[in-house]
């Protein structure tokens, strides 16, 4: 696992402990609520933009050994 596959993972992850935080605890500022939203979309969008940068790199491994 490269850097940018572990600080993709690491927002996800801090994202959902925010949501998680917010749903488990009772009187919590709805800001919580957004924040964990935003770190968790950003999380995923960069996982993604990740993904399909590198989707056909097993592609150019084959080609490269044949």
């Amino acid at each position: 696992m490269n850097n940018s596959q572990l600080i993709n993972t690491v927002l996800i992850v801090i994202g959902g402990a925010f949501l998680i935080y917010t749903i488990s605890v009772g009187d919590v500022s709805p800001y919580f609520k957004i924040i964990g939203l935003v770190v968790i979309m950003l999380g995923l969008y960069r996982a993604t933009n990740f993904w399909v940068a590198t989707k056909d790199d097993h592609e150019k491994d084959n080609e490269n050994k044949n």
